[in-house]
């Protein structure tokens, strides 16, 4: 079991239907998020989520993606860890879970 909050795309399309406020954080490179996102999501590339923290909002559920998950594990880690966040999860799967259980024929970048 890990030790970092997470949520399924399954339970993240949940959310969107029944309108639960959430925001949705895109840690991916900008080559990444122009080829295929959210419609509505927040941009801060992983390499500056430490220092842009206060860009991301503590009174709502946040969702953190990436491609496949790994990259916005360690984010919710380090956030968790160095800047005391407790409303973070991490989508497993990332994107590409996303784009192959919920949005077939979605490209991931």
């Amino acid at each position: 079991m890990s030790l970092i909050p997470e949520i399924t795309v399954e339970e993240l399309r949940q959310w969107q239907v029944d309108k639960h406020p959430h925001v949705i954080l895109d840690i991916r490179e900008i080559n990444e998020v122009q080829v295929s996102h959210f419609d509505e999501m927040t941009h801060i590339p992983m390499a500056f989520c430490l220092t842009r923290q206060v860009e991301i909002p503590r009174n709502l559920p946040v969702v953190v993606h990436c491609r496949s998950g790994a990259r916005s594990a360690a984010t919710v880690s380090a956030l968790m860890s160095k800047h005391g966040f407790d409303n973070l999860f991490n989508l497993v799967g990332g994107f590409t879970a996303w784009a192959k259980h919920i949005a077939p024929g979605l490209e991931v970048g």
